[in-house]
């Protein structure tokens, strides 16, 4: 507890520290735009005095000062006006300057920008000088959104990192969790592998021990499963029809009789690279979740198709069916609709079919109140003679 509070702390004072250099760094951007502003507004105001100059200027005028603050002008656009009417223009397209409208408009931009220079240069005599921002002091307006865009994406960078990481630990811990589970599980099972032995002995009905094996054997997948939670498993070349069906009709005799299971498979096999545990735990999970949205009654087919290079398992249940804009979602691990589970199912399916055989899964077709069919495609194996 000490250690969570400890970190909950730094992370907040990170977080504070954070904010507070982002605010200096904003109001300092704010405080030299105004300062540029008034620079330019000066600069402006002794261009309103040199045009002044220029106009009362007779022959023993030095027009040398003048002319120069003038001329340096080079960046701030600006327009001299007298009675509404254009003058002259500097720093301006002159596409803008031959159409009215245009330069109306854009005189009317000016003076959003910046409050015009009224100056008398004779008595009952005005002139206003409308002027914009220069390019730099329009780079610098957007300085503030283009650093706040940079510390948004530094910081969506870091909390996917921290997210990454928090997940691969996770991960960690429940491959680990998953393998000592299997590990504890071994020990008894062992155990009822030598009792079936046994009973094996005994004057019993051999059919019940033929049962008990079969739901042993089924522990033993079980615990095969668990123990390759985190590892990469090894793929073998298998008939795709008979690892299949084994464990659909594995599960059909496992389930109540108001499920009508049936089948259409190739009478040949088809050969595919696959793991046989964790295929089977893919058939598992798609029969079980078919036989939720069913409720345990039902109708549920299974389908084997080929065409020259793929597979296709097509699982169709006549179950409550999934809303168009969820046949992705239900595939995200934690998604459920069921009061208890954890949402894994789908979720473990597509990371074996398409993480680990290289195949792809999806729903190909539901109807609310009538069904849904899942689809599983593979790259199929041509057997070598």
């Amino acid at each position: 507890m000490f250690f969570s509070d400890r970190r909950n702390t730094t992370r907040w004072v990170i977080i504070s520290i954070s904010f507070l250099i982002i605010s200096l760094i904003l109001w300092n951007t704010y405080t030299f735009f105004q300062i540029f502003k008034n620079e330019e507004r000066i600069k402006m105001k002794l261009l309103a005095n040199a045009q002044i100059a220029l106009i009362n200027a007779d022959e023993n005028t030095d027009l040398e000062l003048p002319l120069q603050i003038s001329s340096n002008n080079t960046s701030i656009p600006v327009i001299l006006t007298m009675y509404d009417k254009i003058l002259t223009a500097r720093n301006v397209p002159e596409a803008i300057l031959l159409d009215e409208k245009k330069s109306m408009s854009f005189l009317n931009s000016l003076q959003n920008e910046n409050e015009p220079i009224v100056f008398e240069y004779a008595p009952g005599k005005y002139q206003k000088l409308y002027y914009g921002n220069s390019a730099l002091l329009n780079k610098l307006k957007y300085y503030p959104i283009a650093l706040l865009l940079i510390i948004f994406l530094f910081g969506a960078l870091i909390y996917n990192f921290y997210k990454s990481t928090k997940m691969a630990i996770q991960n960690k811990l429940w491959a680990g969790m998953a393998k000592e589970t299997a590990h504890q599980i071994g020990t008894p099972l062992s155990s009822l592998i030598g009792w079936i032995e046994i009973l094996k002995t005994e004057e019993i009905d051999q059919s019940i021990t033929v049962e008990i094996e079969k739901d042993v054997d089924r522990l033993q997948t079980i615990t095969d499963r668990f123990s390759k939670i985190g590892s990469v498993p090894v793929l073998e070349l298998h008939d795709i029809v008979t690892e299949t069906l084994n464990s659909y009709e594995y599960l059909q005799s496992r389930f109540s009789k108001q499920v009508a299971f049936s089948h259409h498979v190739p009478k040949e096999a088809i050969f595919v690279m696959i793991n046989p545990i964790l295929h089977s735990w893919t058939i598992e999970n798609l029969v079980k979740n078919a036989i939720d949205a069913m409720k345990g009654k039902g109708t549920l087919d299974l389908k084997i198709e080929q065409d020259t290079h793929h597979i296709k398992i097509i699982v169709k249940d006549s179950g409550t069916g999934i809303p168009k804009n969820q046949f992705k979602t239900i595939f995200e691990p934690g998604y459920t609709t069921k009061k208890r589970g954890w949402g894994l199912g789908l979720s473990l399916t597509k990371r074996i079919v398409e993480e680990y055989h290289n195949g792809k899964i999806k729903v190909l077709h539901s109807e609310i109140g009538k069904g849904t069919t899942f689809q599983i495609q593979l790259n199929k194996k041509v057997q070598q003679k």
